[in-house]
């Protein structure tokens, strides 16, 4: 497992019974975690906590608040800075554990020798997009939500990096993709994180794990003709880090040739000296990275 160990104001204190407790910056947050089958005690700590977020039996749920937070607060990693809101749905505006592929993409921007093309689908707040620009790429940054394509906007200019090469779609990722084919446009990279589960317009269910080849494979054609890497992240329990690593060999090694590496990433628990696991990558890239991607 690879796990994002370069948090400085960021942490998992501890996971118990379903949840994790961190720190985002100082502010104490309770949210659940399917992961956490664990029942290990709960010390003190868990008492000291400013906002939890409770699951509904209907469904959903909220937040319960112990302190007066404010609306929202920042969080940086590196020269990366974000904005961290608690949102209805649990999250904050922000994966951690996707740090350790910032790294990466990072490492192989500045070595690839050339102007980097990156397109990011479903970009959600920039994460991945703010550390390729940091690296000298231009980036397409392409998410369905315009509130959250105004979020990414927001951590840019925090970060300091508004005057990048990044352009900002706020569309339907593969409508958009089979669009930038027609019009030749091409990319030296692509990055995409999607939904485990959604509805398409006309109320019809997407659920990645029967979507993915096909999501994949009309991708693959927006690739320039020496493309660098090509990187999917996944959170469906379902769809292990192996299944999305044969699926990029299957459709990507035969035509470029290159290498396919995949593994879990975590965070680093503080409590227990472990590693909460958090999600999946699969990457193909062009040259033989493997030392760097497994550390």
């Amino acid at each position: 497992m690879r796990a994002a160990r370069n948090w400085e104001n960021y942490q998992i204190m501890d996971t118990s019974n379903g949840e994790k407790l961190e720190s985002w910056n100082g502010v104490t947050l309770i949210r659940p975690d399917p992961q956490v089958i664990w029942k290990t005690p709960r010390g003190s700590i868990w008492k000291r906590v400013d906002a939890h977020y409770r699951r509904s039996q209907s469904g959903g749920g909220q937040w319960e608040y112990h302190a007066k937070l404010p609306e929202s607060w920042e969080l940086s990693y590196g020269t990366l800075t974000f904005r961290i809101r608690p949102t209805g749905f649990k999250h904050t505006g922000l994966f951690p554990e996707q740090a350790v592929n910032w790294d990466f993409m990072d490492g192989l921007i500045r070595r690839a020798g050339q102007q980097v093309h990156v397109l990011n689908l479903f970009a959600y707040t920039g994460g991945a997009t703010l550390a390729c620009a940091n690296a000298g790429a231009d980036v397409c940054h392409v998410d369905a939500s315009k509130g959250m394509v105004q979020w990414a906007r927001e951590n840019a200019e925090l970060s300091g990096l508004s005057d990048k090469p990044i352009r900002w779609i706020v569309d339907d990722c593969e409508k958009f993709t089979l669009r930038e084919i027609r019009r030749e446009r091409r990319y030296d990279a692509v990055i995409m994180d999607p939904p485990s589960y959604g509805r398409g317009p006309g109320g019809e269910v997407w659920k990645l794990e029967q979507c993915i080849y096909d999501l994949v494979k009309s991708c693959a054609d927006v690739l320039s003709d020496n493309p660098l890497f090509f990187l999917i992240n996944s959170y469906t329990t379902g769809l292990s880090p192996s299944v999305m690593g044969y699926i990029l060999g299957s459709l990507l090694t035969k035509r470029f040739g290159g290498h396919v590496y995949y593994d879990e990433i975590g965070l680093p628990v503080r409590e227990s000296g472990m590693v909460l696991p958090c999600g999946a990558t699969a990457v193909w890239c062009r040259e033989d990275v493997g030392t760097v991607f497994y550390g």
